[in-house]
């Protein structure tokens, strides 16, 4: 059964496909609370902006902090938050890894787009 995803503030349409809904059980239960998370989307629905900081973490004087990269993604509509990119999706490769010893961070991933549930207006079509 398909879904209409549309924004909360504004109503916009979206343009996501239920089709592209990554299973809940793919990524693990404890990340995926409140959010949900597409293959694909349509991107001239949405705004990019990019979002670099670190995130402070001290365990000793001179340690600066976890570093996170990720890319917001917002209405092109109202200009609300709606929610993330993460590159963390499924391997692009089917390659083995480095040294064969199993998929590692040098193998380019696809992007994951996760959207904050609060953010979405869900209605089934019918």
């Amino acid at each position: 059964m398909a879904s209409i995803y549309a924004c909360t503030e504004c109503g916009y349409d979206l343009n996501l496909r239920t089709a592209h809904l990554f299973p809940p059980d793919f990524y693990f239960e404890a990340g995926n609370k409140g959010t949900l998370s597409f293959a694909v989307i349509d991107a001239t629905k949405f705004r990019f902006k990019k979002e670099d900081k670190i995130r402070p973490f001290f365990e000793t004087l001179n340690y600066w902090g976890i570093q996170r990269t990720r890319t917001k993604i917002i209405c092109n509509s109202c200009g609300r938050l709606v929610g993330y990119v993460y590159d963390d999706g499924p391997p692009l490769t089917d390659s083995p890894g480095q040294l064969h010893m199993g998929p590692s961070q040098v193998i380019p991933r696809a992007a994951r787009y996760r959207f904050k549930s609060k953010a979405l207006r869900i209605t089934s079509e019918t």
